[in-house]
C-alpha cells in the first residue's frame, strides 16, 4: 500500500474496497471524479481531504491503473444492479407515493412542480 510521508500506510484495503485511511472513502468514489475529469482540488474539497490524502489516493490511483479500474468496473456493474433490484423492489411503493395528494400549505409548489415535470417530459 502506500505510505505517507508520516510512515503510515495511506491507502488501505478494508471490505468496502481500497480506502483511504482514516476515512470512509473509498478509490472508488474518488474514481467516479477521475474519470468526468475533476480537477484534484475540487475532489479533495468534497471529499474533506488533506492534501497529503488526496495526493496519495492520486497516486495509488495512477501507479495501479488497471487494477483500480477492473475493481471499479466490477463496483459500478454491483451498484447498477444493486440499483435495478431497488427500482423493481419499490415500483409499487412509488407509484402509490405519487398518487398521494400535496401536502398541506405545499399546494402551490406541488403544482409548480407538476408543471415543472411535465415540461421536462414534453422537451424529453
Amino acid at each position: 500500500m502506500t505510505l505517507a510521508s508520516s510512515g503510515q500506510t495511506a491507502i488501505i484495503r478494508t471490505e468496502r474496497g481500497l480506502t483511504i485511511a482514516g476515512t470512509r472513502i473509498t478509490l472508488y468514489d474518488v474514481m467516479d471524479y477521475v474519470t468526468a475529469q475533476y480537477p484534484p482540488k475540487f475532489i479533495r474539497s468534497l471529499f474533506d481531504l488533506t492534501e497529503e490524502q488526496i495526493d496519495a489516493a492520486l497516486s495509488y490511483i495512477e501507479r495501479h491503473r488497471a487494477e483500480i479500474e477492473a475493481e471499479y468496473q466490477v463496483v459500478l456493474k454491483e451498484a447498477e444492479e444493486l440499483r435495478q433490484y431497488y427500482e423493481e423492489q419499490n415500483r409499487e411503493r412509488v407509484a402509490q407515493i405519487a398518487t398521494l395528494p400535496p401536502p398541506p400549505g405545499l399546494e402551490a409548489a406541488w403544482e409548480k412542480l407538476q408543471a415543472s415535470k411535465a415540461r421536462h417530459q414534453s422537451q424529453s
